[in-house]
């Protein structure tokens, strides 16, 4: 007699859904999960941290710098010259721990039913675990979107384990930096730091996305000196009232200031 046959169905099978058949299937899932937890969680909205996986903890940058003056004999000037630039850039590391955690303490005092205006961070090291760092010394939680990349990025230790997501594709992680955004604040950062925040600022010129946000780069004359914003306006490349879809500042006073009256403007005192 023939024995009957076992038969998977085509939601367990692990084969095809790792194929580039279920690849749709696979980026619908990077979407409907994080909204499914998004939802669990009652998180209404976001402020976002961009910034560089590279800015370590002032306390680390000097351990760092206090080696490179045992081997400057041996190694020569370079790796202090580089230690002593890494101490300088962990000023923003500080700074984003500093603001997140404002931000956190005002966030946690609005009397909302939902969770609004939560940290959320690329989820990895560097600006993102300070200001997932900063949320967490503020009693709060926060949500970090990592990346499956071959270096740099882990998950750090201050994102609220139910809202670590990992991403297989960059488009719907920056879906979902965006989707619950209210506020973007842009730290010093590289190539990965520069493509999220000029997305953000395209999708915004365009008209793509419609809603009131704030875009803050943190560190005016960083920006200014490695992004020639009139350079691009006198050559034509964009018009003056794009200069004010962003808005810049220099220190943690200056940034909570400016965010959080930006979004008691336009989302906690709105007339009905």
């Amino acid at each position: 007699m023939k024995k009957t046959t076992k038969v998977t169905k085509a939601y367990n099978n692990l084969e095809f859904l790792n194929s580039k058949d279920a690849r749709t299937v696979r980026i619908l899932s990077e979407f409907m999960e994080p909204k499914s937890r998004f939802d669990r969680n009652k998180i209404v909205d976001t402020i976002v941290f961009f910034g560089s996986a590279r800015i370590i903890s002032r306390k680390d940058a000097l351990k760092m710098l206090g080696e490179a003056k045992k081997d400057k004999s041996k190694t020569g000037n370079a790796k202090f010259e580089k230690a002593l630039k890494t101490l300088e850039m962990s000023q923003y590391y500080e700074d984003s721990v500093e603001l997140a955690k404002r931000l956190t303490d005002w966030s946690m005092s609005l009397p909302t039913s939902g969770k609004r205006f939560m940290i959320c961070s690329g989820g990895g090291p560097g600006i993102m675990e300070a200001s997932n760092k900063g949320a967490y010394l503020a009693g709060g939680s926060s949500i970090g979107l990592n990346i499956s990349i071959p270096f740099e990025q882990f998950v750090n230790k201050y994102v609220d384990p139910d809202l670590a997501f990992e991403f297989h594709y960059f488009f719907m992680r920056k879906l979902w930096f965006m989707y619950l955004a209210k506020s973007l604040v842009a730290f010093p950062g590289g190539f990965g730091t520069l493509d999220e925040m000029m997305e953000v600022l395209t999708l915004i010129q365009t008209k793509k996305v419609t809603k009131p946000i704030k875009v803050l780069l943190f560190g005016e004359s960083y920006w200014r000196e490695v992004l020639n914003f009139d350079a691009l306006l006198d050559h034509g490349m964009i018009s003056k009232e794009d200069l004010k879809l962003f808005d810049f500042a220099s220190n943690v006073d200056e940034a909570f200031d400016k965010i959080t009256a930006y979004l008691k403007k336009h989302y906690l005192n709105k007339k009905k």
